[in-house]
């Protein structure tokens, strides 16, 4: 407990005392009011003081100003007793405010308790330095020993081991790290010395981003927040206008007792104070991002998380996201004459200069390495493949259209797979059938966001519509748009945000679908690690590769909007009651405090159940 905490509770215990005996001894006449200004003055001290500075600064209304004039009103009126009490239930309702909070923040701060505090950076001479991971630059070696928590992004270049990754992801299951694989901040290296190259400096590594991203997530209000910031703007000077005009106008009008109407009125003001539904929301949504967050998913804020719990069309990604995105050649079928050898290799030649996986899988079925005089003039059609000269031919290497463009007939394929058509100067030299693997709990991923109520999953993908509809079947999804370039999956998301009833959700491996992303009302990154272009473009990052996260994702969400319904409903319904109950006269100072402070309390315990993310919730 902090130290103002702690301050709180012994002033809290103190005035508690001072009221017991106040309440206690048999004293009569003026030493009476005296004894009970003690315990008061205690416990009220700086609620008053804030009241007037706030004032002060043209803040009339709030909490404290209800709290301050419905105490002195009681006081004035007799009520010591209760006076002092809804002042010291108010106090108590703040401690446990203020530890409900508190408790929300420390999750946060031990689940991302990933900032590395030193590196170990090796020196020309052999020797390691420890030093600061902000001081290292793009290019140095570090050294990571059993048990450290690597500090910056890189490259393994000596050693073996595995990594905790679950403070990024949120899974148990280490990852084994060797020579030439990718080395993340922020994971624990659990057996092995680890020689690493750095490859991002400290404000660009994945523990950096992440870090922000999550301090950053309280600041982007949903709408029931922003709703009750405004509806407190109204409701309370309205409220105190209302308590005004209950005190003075019975009296005035019908000649009846002032004292009880000014009770009465004093009753309405505390009652009235909107602390329940200011303080519990943005708790709830604060709890469950961090909940989430424990759970390897970064919701970028309580907006997207509304959003996200209404999701009623899940637009999938194909390649890397529902599948593992790691090709293999299956087949090579040449045509006539050709022979399968030199159609691999002048496949593979094309392709020898790009990155993506169906040409890194066309190169280790070659087996070898490319002479740069061996290729030139490479041009490469998004979506449609690579025209390039190859030892001095003319070559195309890429989809069916590619071929027909050129004038030729190539062979129809009806294999489940990615088919790349080969020719070389003018002539068809057959086809080369690859395949990806499905991921292991995609299928499970698409059965539970149908079970979560999901009307429409679509999946997209550049590949051909046999391949793209044998996946569909196996998955259970319910539309496939296929054979599209990068600029037509836009365009078909633009389209379904056309007949969507609720909001449209677009999941994708977060390496070329940024367009995508920001596109769908919410953009979801899977497999993030490392992706600057999923943490800048996504809502919603999903910090590994499984795709259970995402109805994981809709759950929490859906969770979180159910608890700040029911304190918004809890909170109006206890005091629109008692508010007309204190009017009639029926309801007395006790009532008023238990309709502020005690809901308020238990506004705060419920919104705290938002930080419980059970494994039940992640996975069913």
């Amino acid at each position: 407990m902090i130290r103002e905490q702690k301050q709180t509770l012994v002033r809290i215990l103190v005035s508690a005392g001072l009221l017991a005996a106040a309440v206690l001894l048999p004293v009569q006449g003026i030493l009476r009011p005296t004894l009970f200004l003690f315990p008061y003055a205690v416990i009220s001290w700086d609620v008053l003081w804030e009241a007037v500075q706030n004032i002060a600064h043209g803040k009339v209304f709030d909490e404290h100003f209800l709290m301050g004039i419905a105490t002195v009103g009681a006081l004035a009126a007799g009520q010591y007793a209760e006076a002092v009490s809804v002042m010291l239930f108010y106090q108590i309702g703040e401690l446990l405010e203020d530890c409900a909070v508190d408790h929300s923040r420390k999750s946060i701060r031990s689940l991302m308790n990933i900032r590395p505090d030193s590196a170990g950076l090796l020196l020309p001479d052999g020797s390691v330095k420890t030093v600061s991971p902000e001081k290292i630059a793009v290019g140095s070696t570090i050294v990571v020993k059993p048990g450290e928590r690597i500090p910056l992004d890189g490259t393994v270049l000596r050693g073996e081991s595995t990594a905790d990754t679950s403070a990024l992801t949120g899974e148990s299951m280490p990852r084994r790290l060797a020579a030439g694989s990718e080395a993340l901040s922020g994971c624990i290296n659990l057996s092995g010395v680890l020689t690493i190259q750095v490859t991002r400096a400290y404000g660009e590594s994945t523990v950096s981003k992440v870090l922000e991203l999550v301090e950053h997530a309280s600041s982007q209000k949903a709408k029931s927040e922003n709703f009750i910031t405004k509806f407190a703007r109204i409701y309370t000077p309205a409220v105190v206008l209302a308590a005004v005009v209950l005190a003075c106008l019975p009296p005035l009008l019908f000649q009846l007792p002032l004292r009880d109407w000014v009770m009465r009125a004093l009753n309405f003001l505390v009652v009235s104070c909107p602390c329940a539904l200011v303080i519990s929301i943005p708790l709830t949504f604060f709890g469950g991002i961090g909940g989430a967050s424990r759970c390897g998913i970064l919701i970028k804020g309580g907006n997207y998380m509304e959003t996200l719990a209404k999701t009623d069309t899940v637009v999938c990604d194909k390649t890397g996201t529902l599948t593992k995105g790691t090709f293999h050649v299956t087949q090579v079928v040449p045509a006539g004459s050709a022979d399968k050898g030199r159609l691999l290799e002048i496949a593979a030649l094309a392709e020898s200069c790009s990155s993506h996986p169906i040409a890194t899988s066309l190169r280790e079925a070659w087996g070898k390495s490319a002479v740069p005089e061996q290729v030139t003039d490479i041009q490469e059609t998004a979506g449609r493949g690579v025209q390039a000269m190859v030892n001095g031919q003319p070559v195309l290497v890429g989809s069916s259209a590619l071929l027909q463009q050129a004038g030729l007939t190539p062979l129809e394929v009806t294999q489940p797979g990615t088919v790349v058509q080969v020719a070389a100067d003018g002539t068809y030299l057959g086809y080369i059938l690859i395949s990806d693997e499905v991921k292991e709990h995609s299928k499970e991923a698409i059965s539970q966001l149908k079970a979560e109520g999901i009307r429409r999953v679509v999946m997209l993908t550049g590949d051909d519509q046999k391949a793209a509809e044998t996946v569909a079947s196996q998955l259970g999804i319910d539309e496939v748009r296929a054979e599209l370039l990068p600029g037509g999956k836009v365009d078909t998301v633009e389209d379904l945000l056309q007949n969507k009833k609720g909001s449209l959700v677009f999941m994708g491996d977060g390496i070329n679908d940024a367009p995508v992303l920001a596109r769908a009302d919410v953009g979801v990154a899977m497999g993030a690690l490392g992706s600057d272009a999923a943490v800048e473009a996504a809502d919603v990052v999903l910090m590994d590769d499984d795709p259970l996260k995402l109805p994981a994702a809709i759950r929490i969400s859906r969770k979180t909007l159910r608890i700040v319904r029911e304190n918004i409903v809890f909170a109006l319904g206890i005091k629109l009651l008692v508010l007309i109950l204190s009017a009639l006269g029926l309801a007395t100072m006790w009532a008023a405090v238990f309709a502020d402070v005690g809901v308020t309390i238990l506004a705060i315990l419920n919104a705290a159940r938002a930080l419980n993310i059970r494994k039940t919730d992640t996975r069913k």
